[in-house]
């Protein structure tokens, strides 16, 4: 049995949790705050990349955009989300699953861009 390649995702990010992220070995990502229900990486280094810029900038002084990859069978429970444009989507992983998400990451989380 052949297994699928892995789908590769993009999170941005601000330097609190790439600190956490750290910390972690670049292996997983921190469990989620009370306000925070859902972890969403997102499907497409552009939107990525807006996020980061646009808004970790301004709210943290500096974004982050990591890439990561994703074991492709474990990623369909998961529907793709449009959260905007054609381009913006996103996958919304549900707070209490982070745990099993983190352990079909293939290899590590990389910084990919950054943005002071």
């Amino acid at each position: 049995m052949t297994r699928a390649r892995p789908t590769t995702l993009w999170r941005p990010t601000g330097p609190k949790e790439l600190e956490l992220v750290r910390e972690l070995e670049w292996r997983a990502w921190p469990p989620r705050l009370p306000e925070q229900p859902i972890f969403y990486p997102v499907l497409n280094e552009d939107y990525a990349i807006r996020i980061a810029r646009d808004w970790n900038v301004r709210h943290d002084g500096a974004g982050f955009v990591t890439r990561f990859d994703v074991d492709a069978e474990f990623l369909r429970r998961y529907p793709v989300r449009r959260a905007g444009g054609e381009t913006i989507l996103e996958l919304w992983v549900p707070a209490d699953e982070l745990a099993e998400f983190n352990r079909h990451i293939v290899g590590p989380i990389e910084v990919v861009h950054e943005f002071r």
